[in-house]
C-alpha cells in the first residue's frame, strides 16, 4: 500500500472535473493535449501518496439537460450523458496510464468489456493499493448529475474532501466572466451556498455533502499545480464547509464578522 507523504494533508480524496475541460483548445470532443495535462496534474497528486478517486462529467460530448430542453425525453438524455462520461473516463484512463499512474475504471452502468462494475469495497481496495479509480456512469440513475455522483462516491469511500475543479479560481458572488467586480469567497457554509444559490454544485450534491459533513474545495484546474497545492493544505480557491478555515475563523471572530467573508 502506498504511504501518504508527510507533505499531504489528506489521505483520500475525490476530484470532480467537468467534461468541458477535456475540450481543450479545440473547443469540442476530447483534446489529447488536455488529457495529457490532466495526466501530469493527477500524477503529481498521486506521487504525494494521496488516494485519488475521479469523477468526470460528459458535457464535452453530450448534455442531457440541453437535449431535454430541445425536446428529448429527460430520462433518455440523462442516460446518453452517462455514456458520455464513460467515453471521457476511458480517455482519462489512457492519459493517466501513459503518465505512469496505475488506474482502474469503474462504471455505475454495467459494460463488462470496458470497465469494472462499481463495487464500493473493490474501489477502496484499489485506492489502498495506490491505484487511481475513475468513477463513470454517474450514479447509474437519471435525474442525478455527476456532481451528485461525486458527492455520493466520496461519501461512500470515506474521502476526506471533495475537490471541485473549475475554470475559475473559486466561488464568486456573481459570474466573474460576465460581472465586472464579482468577488471571490474564501469560505462558505453549505447553507450559504444553498441560500445564495451560488453555482458551486447542484443543490442535491451540496445537501449530501452537508448531511455527511464532507468539505468541498472549489479551485481552478487550469492553474498548473493547483491539485497538489490543495492536497498539501494550501489555501487555494474556496472552501465550502461548516468547519471554517482556522485563520479565517480567528480573524472573523476578532472582528465579529461572519466566516463567509470575501477575499
Amino acid at each position: 500500500m502506498k504511504q501518504r507523504s508527510s507533505k499531504a494533508r489528506y489521505r483520500r480524496v475525490v476530484l470532480k472535473m467537468s467534461g468541458e475541460f477535456l475540450r481543450g483548445a479545440q473547443g469540442h470532443g476530447i483534446d489529447p493535449a488536455a488529457v495529457h495535462y490532466l495526466g501530469r496534474e493527477i500524477r503529481a497528486a498521486h506521487r504525494l501518496g494521496v488516494q485519488v478517486g475521479l469523477v468526470i462529467g460528459g458535457g464535452n460530448i453530450f448534455r442531457g439537460l440541453e437535449a431535454h430542453a430541445q425536446g428529448l425525453d429527460r430520462t433518455t438524455g440523462d442516460y446518453m450523458g452517462m455514456l458520455a462520461t464513460v467515453i471521457n473516463g476511458l480517455a482519462l484512463q489512457g492519459g493517466l496510464e501513459k503518465a505512469g499512474v496505475p488506474t482502474r475504471l469503474q462504471t455505475a452502468i454495467a459494460m463488462q468489456e470496458l470497465a469494472e462494475p462499481y463495487i464500493r469495497r473493490r474501489a477502496i481496495r484499489h485506492l489502498e493499493k495506490g491505484r487511481v479509480v475513475i468513477f463513470v456512469g454517474g450514479t447509474g440513475n437519471p435525474y442525478f448529475s455527476t456532481d451528485t455522483a461525486a458527492a455520493l462516491r466520496a461519501s461512500e469511500i470515506g474521502a476526506e474532501v471533495l475537490l471541485k475543479a473549475t475554470k475559475v479560481n473559486g466561488v464568486y458572488s456573481a459570474d466573474p466572466v460576465r460581472v465586472r467586480g464579482a468577488r471571490m469567497y474564501r469560505h462558505l457554509s453549505y447553507l450559504d451556498v444553498l441560500r445564495k444559490n451560488l453555482k458551486v454544485m447542484d443543490s442535491t450534491a451540496v445537501s449530501l455533502c452537508m448531511d455527511t459533513g464532507l468539505p468541498i474545495v472549489v479551485f481552478n484546474l487550469g492553474t498548473a499545480g493547483n491539485i497538489a497545492r490543495v492536497l498539501r493544505g494550501r489555501e487555494v480557491g474556496t472552501l465550502v464547509s461548516d468547519a471554517p478555515r482556522t485563520r479565517i475563523a480567528r480573524r472573523a471572530a476578532r472582528r465579529g464578522e461572519a466566516v463567509s467573508d470575501f477575499i
